[in-house]
């Protein structure tokens, strides 16, 4: 799933830099308020989910529905209403298999950050370089750049990530073994980082076009400062805010897409605690149990919408013309 970025070029200048007084100014921006304090729960809740899920008495693991008679019915329904909220399930129980709601959604958030930050973290990796280092030389390496994004855009990364989880499986689990966590992980990962790049080299090479034909750029250049020195100190401090905004804009992209490669039983499997597997199986039961796909599929919008409210908002904070608003 490649991610789209839609950056405007920072304003010219010698080490234009993420202004220091960000956080203030996304203060002032009620949307933007309300869109890191729910991105910062998310983010709090993910770090603390042992944490919380200890004081909390349950574990996403177990099937407490199964081990505790009179909580599922015949049919693996919970019995309660609501799901089988209670005192003691505070968000229900799993239909089938009975594993606590609330706990399944509270480590789902850590595999879906894991997987979005790790592949964002990739992504900036190879696509800073390759953008920056592009825009600045042009000619032939501008040239063979192009072709190679429009290459690499061209391919169905959906297709290609459902035929490639068995592929892979196939060359590296024994047969009849389970595949590995961190093969699952390791597999989304690199296919996102893989196609995830192009965008934001793609971005960068625009704005550093324009950049490098600004006085302050021409001005090292005429001081004999050496290529690697341009990059370094001239161009890279300047495309600092628009890393910040791809950062933002891509977390929330990347945890969607994870979260739809599970719901068709492509990405994270079984037992590891997964949003997007939890919205695949309340889809399954939800005439008889709504409330089932009502928790995971809100917890997926509050936090991919938060997230993009929070990127609309870095974005206008550190630009310039909007005076921060």
């Amino acid at each position: 799933m490649a991610v789209v970025d839609t950056l405007q070029a920072p304003a010219a200048g010698p080490a234009t830099t993420a202004a220091p007084n960000l956080l203030r100014r996304i203060l002032r921006d009620r949307v933007g308020t309300a869109a890191l304090a729910v991105v910062a729960l998310f983010l709090l809740l993910a770090a603390a989910a042992p944490l919380v899920a200890a004081l909390y008495g349950k574990n996403p693991t177990e099937h407490y529905g199964q081990n505790v008679p009179g909580l599922l019915s015949d049919g693996g329904l919970p019995v309660l209403p609501n799901g089988g909220i209670s005192g003691d399930f505070w968000f229900g129980l799993e239909p089938g298999l009975g594993r606590d709601v609330f706990t399944q959604l509270l480590y789902g958030i850590r595999t879906s950050l894991l997987i979005a930050f790790a592949a964002a973290t990739v992504t900036t990796a190879l696509g800073v370089p390759a953008g920056v280092a592009v825009g600045y030389l042009g000619g032939v390496a501008d040239r063979l750049f192009g072709f190679l994004a429009n290459v690499l855009l061209a391919f169905p990364t959906l297709l290609l990530l459902l035929a490639l989880g068995p592929v892979i499986q196939s060359r590296l689990v024994d047969p009849g073994a389970a595949e590995p966590e961190w093969l699952q992980f390791l597999v989304l990962v690199l296919v996102f980082s893989a196609f995830g790049w192009i965008p934001l080299a793609l971005s960068l090479r625009a704005t550093v076009r324009s950049l490098r034909e600004r006085d302050f750029v021409q001005s090292a250049r005429a001081q004999g400062a050496s290529r690697f020195h341009v990059v370094v100190h001239e161009l890279l401090p300047n495309v600092r805010s628009q890393l910040l905004v791809h950062a933002t804009m891509a977390v929330p992209a990347y945890v969607a897409a994870e979260a739809a490669l599970s719901f068709l039983g492509v990405g994270i499997t079984e037992p590891v605690p997964d949003w997007g597997r939890m919205i695949s199986r309340g889809s399954e039961v939800f005439q008889a149990d709504p409330t089932y796909l009502v928790f995971p599929g809100v917890a997926l919008l509050l936090f991919v919408i938060a997230f993009n409210l929070l990127g609309d908002a870095v974005r206008d904070a550190l630009d310039p013309r909007s005076g921060g608003r």
